[in-house]
């Protein structure tokens, strides 16, 4: 009854958003909501389940993003004609290199095998450099302004939710294999810097995604305002309900972007709870509480810490598709740690790390508060304001002030938590 309770306070608080400003804004934080509960989901199975610290998972999110470019947008002739050739030929050097160099490794020993695989990695590098180079030059000087990279394959952008899992569970098993055998503290720094240089090369390699220029305008998986305010049977349903057809119609986008988030939600949180309730979900309980004795038990944990690092790691990549479908547009400038990284963080453990209610629960209450502090501090300021004489300093004060009451309420919540809840607000069950 608690939980529930719990859960319908969150649903009073979505309708007093609908009940005192608008419908629609109550909808776009309700998606938002959803897309972060999925988020959590990923970070509590590494977190909740095998006590994996990963820190990057605003790198695993970007890649989801760009999932969405690749596979949703519409191919750019122009930049096909004059730099598809050269791509084709950097993959082909790109794979010749990696066979040559682990032929080597695996035929050498000692010393001569250290210098002959850093002589295949150095001319390797070169050779493909030299074809990549004018390819890319080539790909990114046509029509700059507008376009300047490939396109994506034009397919529907709901597929591209899967690819975006797919390209993070990839991108997370090269880092476990290099990273998940480091201790705790380690393995947060690498996670954090790899995150960081996945970022870096989505806002510098403009041929793949265009950058910090950004991709705007791609496809939606539900219907554009426009088209329904034009249809007949919305402007009868609009004129049913009494309601103005332009308001309508963007309660209706968001009202089918929240069902399709819903469904997805549900999916996730089912094979989350099949897996934690599974001897595979207890088997990863027992190393995270006590990984010595597991290894002593007969179980590889690097092995399950690797498995349980790419799932997560999925979960996020799919949110991560999902956020850039919401949005309409990819920009690589927004991946920031404080949204990405800390924030997703404080809702799992907000929420009851190894509880995967408790991470939706945490997902849904953080990110409304994130939103919801800086206009309800506004109207604070605002209100405490009202009292002090017009040319009062400290009026001015309290204004400037507002926009920084975010990360205050979040550290003030987690540090709350922390007291007087330390396992969260729906803690694990044993």
């Amino acid at each position: 009854m608690r939980n529930l309770g719990l859960f319908a306070l969150m649903g009073a608080a979505l309708c007093a958003v609908g009940v005192f400003s608008s419908w629609s804004e109550s909808l776009q934080i309700l998606n938002l909501c959803l897309i972060s509960a999925i988020m959590a989901l990923g970070v509590n199975m590494q977190w909740g389940y095998a006590g994996l610290f990963n820190v990057g998972i605003m790198g695993f999110a970007a890649l989801g993003g760009v999932a969405a470019v690749l596979v949703a947008m519409p191919p750019v002739a122009e930049t096909w004609a004059v730099g598809s050739k050269g791509i084709g030929l950097t993959l082909v050097a790109l794979a010749i290199t990696i066979a040559v160099t682990l032929f080597v490794r695996a035929k050498l020993q000692g010393r001569a095998r250290k210098w002959a695989t850093a002589a295949c990695i150095i001319v390797g590098y070169f050779a493909i450099r030299e074809i990549f180079d004018p390819a890319v030059d080539a790909i990114e000087a046509v029509d700059a302004a507008r376009t300047g990279y490939l396109g994506g394959l034009g397919l529907p952008i709901m597929l591209s939710w899967i690819v975006g899992g797919a390209f993070a569970a990839g991108a997370a098993w090269v880092v476990g294999k290099i990273a998940l055998g480091l201790r705790a503290d380690y393995l947060a720094i690498a996670t954090l810097g790899i995150a960081e240089i996945i970022v870096a090369l989505l806002k510098n390699e403009d041929w793949l995604s265009r950058g910090v220029k950004n991709v705007t305008g791609l496809p939606r998986p539900v219907p554009y305002e426009a088209d329904l305010q034009a249809a007949p049977w919305f402007n009868d349903l609009a004129l049913r309900l009494g309601g103005d057809v332009i308001s309508l119609s963007s309660i209706f986008v968001k009202l089918c972007y929240a069902v399709l988030f819903t469904i997805v939600l549900m999916i996730v949180l089912w094979f989350a709870e099949r897996a934690l309730k599974s001897p595979w979900g207890r088997m990863m309980r027992a190393i995270r509480d006590n990984r010595d004795a597991a290894a002593a038990m007969g179980k590889n944990v690097t092995r399950r810490h690797l498995q349980v690092f790419v799932l997560g790691s999925a979960v996020v990549g799919l949110a991560g598709a999902m956020m850039t479908t919401l949005d309409g547009q990819f920009t690589p400038g927004t991946y920031q740690p404080l949204r990405f990284t800390f924030l997703i963080w404080v809702m799992v453990i907000v929420g009851g790390s190894g509880n995967n209610w408790g991470s939706i629960l945490g997902g849904f209450l953080i990110w409304f508060l994130w939103i919801e502090a800086e206009p309800v501090g506004r109207w604070l300021t605002e209100t405490l304001g009202a009292w002090l004489p017009a040319d009062s300093p400290i009026k001015d004060q309290l204004a400037d002030s507002a926009a920084y009451l975010r990360p205050l309420v979040m550290g003030t919540i987690l540090l709350l938590v922390l007291r007087f809840s330390p396992r969260g607000l729906i803690p694990e069950r044993h």
